[in-house]
């Protein structure tokens, strides 16, 4: 959530920062709230020292002998208004709270405007692979191999679903296990989140109420509304980012440095155009997700700790890649910086995004209230930044496009053949 402070006394710069990510919002209305909110608090102040005025009086006039019937029939009326007043306040306050909560996250200064097509590409990591013969797509090669089922995958649950078989499996599993391996060995924390979650953490990761069409939602006969209901988590992130929500930290326990694997669960999966074929965009998918929880001042450092981790991996797995800084407009809502580390299709001809890192600043913090006591004795929000270390379900694809042979054949990659159990997929 955005700093309502920044917005009162930086109105036109928010404006001109929220232009960046195509964001028009009418700032006037949430000025306009925060005045009235600002005027009935008065109000209820001055009824408030009214009434403990004549309140202190009643006892020193009766022992005067003096009638107090009146004073006392006032501070009862003072009473009521003060009721109807804070009724006031925590209406205006929530309508206020309703117009910021929709309102993403600034940019940092050095994101550029824009869209997709304003993306700058970082730096190109290897070379895309040359065949001497003509290349299979993952979706012809995993199902000559038996890796994937896509039909009985859809029979169970509809399009946008496979499933996993024998080899294909033992490989799925096998990144998972290498990911989880390069997390421990840096020293992260690793957690198992519960996969259905409460309205409170797509509210304090910043998808909600915006983005709550989103998700797959547990249906629940006793809940009124949905802020009573769970939904299947989209990215383990949500979870991560509010797991300390409404603590107070201490400076010393930061960094907090923790990643999770868990399945991943998205309801706007599915298209119909060729480069979303096979596995490349699904319902369900396997993700390891590390999480950062800072300082300010670690924030910097911790990003690019991220961005170097996630592609650390891809260059152990000796898939060609490109970094990429993304425009404002590409940029997640609740993020103010994102690189995406985006992996090579050969069938496609296309680069694929299989890891996005990413600094919220304080946005999601202020959300879910997440702060630390710092050196100062001061009460500070933290940083939370995410980054994808990795998403399986475009690293198996491009691994057995990348790494095939002219008889059909591939070879698993060297990081991952003592948890495969094979050299080579024939």
């Amino acid at each position: 959530m955005i700093d309502i402070k920044l917005i009162l006394t930086e109105t036109e710069k928010v404006k001109a920062m929220l232009a960046k990510k195509g964001c028009g919002a009418d700032l006037g209305k949430i000025i306009e709230l925060d005045g009235k909110r600002r005027e009935l608090i008065m109000k209820g102040d001055e009824l408030k020292s009214e009434r403990n005025k004549a309140s202190a009086s009643v006892p020193v006039l009766k022992k005067e002998g003096k009638d107090v019937s009146e004073i006392i029939a006032r501070t009862k009326a003072i009473g009521a208004e003060i009721a109807e007043l804070d009724k006031s306040i925590a209406d205006t306050e929530s309508e206020l709270n309703s117009f910021v909560a929709v309102l993403p996250n600034l940019p940092d200064d050095d994101v550029v405007a824009g869209g997709k097509e304003n993306n700058a590409v970082v730096r190109i990591w290897g070379e895309k692979p040359e065949f001497g013969f003509k290349p299979l797509d993952h979706v012809a090669l995993c199902t000559r191999h038996g890796l994937i089922d896509y039909e009985r995958g859809t029979k169970l649950s509809g399009s946008g679903h496979w499933i996993y078989r024998g080899m294909g499996a033992r490989l799925e599993w096998a990144l998972l296990n290498f990911f989880v391996s390069e997390h421990l060995n840096d020293g992260y924390e690793f957690i198992m989140p519960p996969l259905a979650l409460g309205y409170n953490c797509g509210y304090g990761s910043g998808q909600f109420p915006k983005f709550r069409d989103e998700v797959y939602w547990v249906e629940d006969p006793e809940a009124t509304d949905r802020t009573r209901m769970k939904f299947m988590l989209p990215t383990a992130e949500t979870a991560l980012v509010n797991l300390y929500s409404g603590e107070l930290l201490k400076e010393s326990e930061l960094p907090k440095k923790l990643f999770a694997y868990t399945p991943c669960f998205r309801k706007e999966a599915g298209s119909y155009r060729s480069e979303e074929r096979g596995m490349i965009r699904g319902h369900q998918f396997n993700k390891v997700e590390m999480v950062q929880i800072t300082t300010p001042e670690q924030s910097k450092a911790a990003f690019e700790e991220l961005v170097g981790k996630a592609c650390s991996l891809v260059e152990k797995l000796g898939l060609h890649f490109r970094l990429s800084k993304l425009a404002a407009g590409d940029c997640s809502a609740s993020m103010a910086r994102t690189y995406d580390i985006e992996v090579w299709i050969p069938s496609m001809g296309i680069y694929k995004e299989v890891s996005s890192v990413s600094n919220a600043n304080d946005y999601q913090a202020r959300r879910n209230g997440t702060r630390y006591k710092a050196a100062d004795g001061k009460n500070r929000f933290v940083h939370t930044l995410n980054g994808s270390g990795l998403a399986t379900s475009r690293v198996l694809p491009a691994i057995v496009e990348q790494y095939q042979q002219a008889d059909g054949s591939i070879i698993v990659p060297e990081v991952l053949r003592k948890y495969v159990g094979t050299d080579i997929i024939k």
